[in-house]
């Protein structure tokens, strides 16, 4: 089982090791046959080139207000709304969590071209709130998801004896029920900035001006634009996977504390 596992995660991990390899390798031998897994001297101008291209840190710049945009909005929404559909008496909640799992099945490509034609008619094409707001609709039933069953493994008991003892909702909320609940927030927060740093459809279909474009439509531009410079374009791939990277690992056990609770309880 182990050997079966780690031939699993060679070939899982193969196509990553092939990009860095790729993105330290001269030009010359990237085109030489047979081709090397390992470059046999490494071309440190091209990464002197990517980190200093104003163009390629606006890319990320972008790509870092949107996704922190978005992470933010989805959790100041999901964050109260599953509580809601979990432990308080509201009218309709099920017709609510019937929509936000429905909406899971349907891809993301059916509703970019009215989100293009309602966000034109609003102004917010080419803008931050624009992409913020696309990528927000698109993650927050996923969070509503996965923070329903946590809140309902929370007793109901804790917050009705903070109210008795004088706590209002908000409060009792604010108090008792999101200190115990930081494991699945901070899961779901992580979960909705790799998505938005990762999306590339909102991205393409909302924005046409060159300076707002995040990170994934600027390395879709960049490898058209230097086809023939497969260093580079692995060099610009590798920088952008970084950050979620070092997101998710530093993060990790909060991930897996949260997906632990939101699978078995509830």
């Amino acid at each position: 089982m182990t050997i079966v596992s780690a031939i699993c995660l060679g070939f899982f991990l193969l196509p990553i090791f092939w990009m860095i390899s790729t993105a330290l390798k001269p030009l010359s031998e990237i085109f030489a046959y047979p081709p090397r897994l390992l470059p046999e001297s490494i071309d440190w101008s091209i990464w002197s080139r990517i980190l200093t291209d104003p163009q390629i840190l606006r890319f990320f710049l972008n790509s870092l207000i949107v996704a922190s945009g978005t992470t933010v909005l989805t959790l100041v929404l999901a964050v109260p709304c599953a509580y809601g559909i979990a432990h308080l008496s509201i009218r309709g909640k099920s017709i609510i969590l019937l929509l936000s799992l429905s909406s899971l099945m349907f891809p993301s490509v059916m509703i970019a071209i009215p989100l293009f034609v309602i966000f034109n008619r609003l102004g917010l094409v080419n803008t931050y709130q624009g992409l913020i707001f696309a990528n927000s609709a698109i993650c927050l039933p996923f969070a509503i998801t996965i923070l329903r069953p946590f809140f309902r493994s929370i007793p109901k008991e804790l917050s009705e004896a903070a109210r008795i003892d004088g706590c209002g909702l908000i409060n009792a909320f604010r108090l008792i029920i999101l200190p115990l609940s930081t494991p699945a927030v901070l899961t779901v927060g992580i979960f909705t900035f790799l998505a938005a740093w990762g999306d590339l459809l909102m991205a393409l279909t909302l924005n046409t001006d060159e300076a707002m474009r995040p990170v994934t439509s600027g390395l879709f531009k960049y490898m058209g634009n230097n086809v023939s410079q497969w260093n580079m374009v692995m060099a610009f791939a590798t920088l952008e996977m970084l950050p979620p990277l070092v997101l998710f690992l530093a993060a990790q056990k909060y991930v897996v504390a949260g997906l632990t609770d939101g699978a078995i309880k509830g």
